[in-house]
Order: structure tokens, then C-alpha cells, then sequence
């Protein structure tokens, strides 16, 4: 049942221009979440719930909390979880993550929002991960436009977030607290890894 529903959602994600997880990309997540034994997760960008709803449907054990700033996309993500009967396990949170304030510890935090602010959810949620923990990133590629000299990019807006997408990449790949992978799958993964004490 739930399989029938993710396909609708990923029919109509396309239909409507909506930005969810690419399919190699979410598939490698799932798989992530199984072999790293992940029970609690924490998502930064719901959007319309297929992410949280692919994760929770690795194992009756995952817990998800996902937070959505767009009402129009929160209220379709509640609808999702509960047409798939997985509102027991994925708490949905309407708010922006800067002014949501988490007492509880996470084995992995999924960040898939406003690409220009991933330091920023980065370096607030960090303290909600348990140790041994992982973020995980994604769009780290931004369709392949991170991947470009800035100066072959038309528009200005999107170089900006170029921009801030290349800075995450240094900060991640000098931070000293965790180590991170860029793997090149769907649209560019970084998975950061909290070092031990």
C-alpha cells in the first residue's frame, strides 16, 4: 500500500514541479538507514512528506521528525503521512527550522531545504545529533550546477546559491568534528559522520 502511494507522489512531485529526492538518491538513503541500524531521524524540509514517508518505511522502528516552513506543502505532507497510515512514527512540525527549538537527540539529520542556509541548519541541529551520528545532505550537486564555473551561470540568484553550495562543501571538508563523504549519486550526497570522542 504504501509502495502505491510513494509512486502517486512521485507522479505527481513531477507534475507539479515539486523538488523531491531523486530516485537513486532516496533508494541510497533507505539503504543507508538499514545498514547504519538508524531508529531516529530528524528532517530539515519536508516538502510533501515523500522523503519522511520513503525513511519511516525502512522499518517499523524509525521514528521521523520533519519540519516544513510552507503551509500549502505541510498541509499536503500531513495528508500523505496519514493516507499511508505512518502519523504514529513521522511527527510533522510547521514552522521555519531557525525558530524550532528540538530537545531530542537524532541517530541522522536529513537536511533537503533552502540550499543557501545548509551551514546555518548544519550548525544548529548539530547539537541534536547522538553521538556516533550522521547528517546527510542533499542536493549537493545542485543539478549539476555546483559542479560549473560560477561564470557560466546566467542567473544571478542561482549563482548565489552556487555560491553557498560550494562554501558548505569547505566547511564540511575542514570541519573538525565530523567526517564527510560526497558521493555522486541522484543529485549529490554529503554524508558527515560525527567522530567519536
Amino acid at each position: 500500500m504504501v509502495e502505491k502511494e510513494l509512486t502517486k507522489l512521485e507522479e505527481y512531485a513531477l507534475e507539479n514541479n515539486i523538488p523531491i529526492m531523486q530516485k537513486d538518491g532516496i533508494n541510497f538513503l533507505s539503504n543507508f538507514i538499514k545498514s547504519h541500524n538508524i531508529k531516529s531521524i530528524l528532517e530539515i524540509g519536508t516538502a510533501i512528506g515523500y522523503s519522511a514517508i520513503k525513511m519511516a518505511n525502512t522499518s517499523k522502528n524509525v521514528t521521523v521528525t520533519s519540519i516544513e516552513r510552507d503551509s500549502k506543502r505541510y498541509l499536503e505532507a500531513v495528508n500523505n503521512v496519514n493516507n499511508v497510515k505512518l502519523d504514529n512514527r513521522i511527527t510533522l512540525i510547521f514552522s521555519d527550522a531557525f525558530d524550532v527549538k528540538l530537545d531530542s537527540k537524532y541517530d541522522l539529520i536529513f537536511i533537503d531545504a533552502a540550499k543557501a542556509q545548509n551551514e546555518k541548519f548544519f550548525e544548529k541541529f548539530k547539537y541534536n545529533l547522538n553521538d556516533n551520528g550522521y547528517i546527510v545532505t542533499d542536493n549537493m550537486n545542485f543539478h549539476g550546477l555546483a559542479l560549473k564555473d560560477e561564470k557560466e551561470i546566467e542567473s544571478k540568484n542561482v549563482r548565489g546559491i552556487v555560491r553557498k553550495i560550494k562554501e558548505y562543501k569547505e566547511f564540511l571538508v575542514e570541519n573538525q568534528e565530523f567526517d564527510t563523504e560526497f558521493l555522486d549519486i541522484g543529485d549529490g550526497i554529503a554524508v558527515s559522520h560525527k567522530k567519536g570522542e
